[in-house]
């Protein structure tokens, strides 16, 4: 009984400990939340459907493209934030795409865009006429199985953006960041990719970060090549 008992507790210290160093601070200490969901229900409000089919499937909320849009699937809410954190879990379920997107005021801001081969950490074209463009902060190369849970993490915090997809991490520095954030939301290109435990937070700049910081690939020191796009004459799609 006694061995039993020290097993327990050896146990519940690992795991402890394990929570702990899942959740050491990066770029941003998380405050009060702003918004959770574990996404169990079905779509609705406060999110909004702009493009794509948007369902409950099996307890988790599952989005897809419709051939008929022209676009790819695209739900956001409609907060507008500041310095925040947001954390949700994914997998692929056939699509070739998906992303989690941030917009300015007007347009475009910054995204994590991730298909089953990469993982993107970007800032976006805000004006896509010129003479904006969009940067690419970090693209890892990697292999995400579908039917796969994966997690995501979005950090924005003064002019600093951090994003984390399982242990792929890269930050990256831009005065549009600044700005008001505006709508965050998914993306989906293709069918279909599942999404649950969606939470926003009020964030603040860790003291710690530029330690953190000397750990992390440079800004766009870690940028694979883009995956060759199938089909031949195929423009390239506008970021939704």
């Amino acid at each position: 009984m006694k061995h039993t008992s020290l097993l327990t507790l050896a146990l519940a210290l690992a795991a402890t400990i394990s929570a702990r160093a899942e959740d050491k601070p990066l770029l941003a200490v998380p405050g009060k939340v702003i918004y959770e969901s574990k996404l169990d229900t079905a779509p609705g409000a406060p999110w909004k459907a702009a493009k794509g089919k948007w369902e409950l499937v099996e307890g988790v909320t599952r989005g897809s493209e419709l051939e008929a849009d022209k676009h790819g699937a695209v739900t956001r809410l409609p907060n507008k934030l500041q310095d925040f954190v947001v954390e949700y879990e994914f997998k692929f379920e056939g699509a070739k795409s998906t992303s989690l997107s941030i917009n300015a005021v007007k347009d475009h801001m910054a995204r994590i865009n991730i298909t089953p081969k990469s993982v993107t950490i970007q800032k976006d074209d805000n004006d896509h006429e010129g003479p904006d463009k969009a940067v690419i902060f970090a693209r890892f190369p990697t292999e995400l199985a579908p039917g796969t849970w994966h997690k995501v993490r979005l950090e924005m915090v003064s002019d600093l953006m951090l994003g984390k997809v399982n242990d792929f991490t890269a930050w990256g520095a831009n005065d549009l960041f600044k700005t008001p954030k505006m709508a965050p939301g998914f993306t989906v290109s293709g069918q279909s990719v599942d999404f649950r435990n969606f939470s926003i937070r009020e964030a603040t700049l860790n003291p710690a970060w530029e330690e953190v910081r000397a750990t992390l690939p440079k800004p766009g020191e870690k940028v694979a090549p883009a995956a060759a796009p199938k089909g031949k004459g195929k423009g390239k799609k506008k970021a939704e």
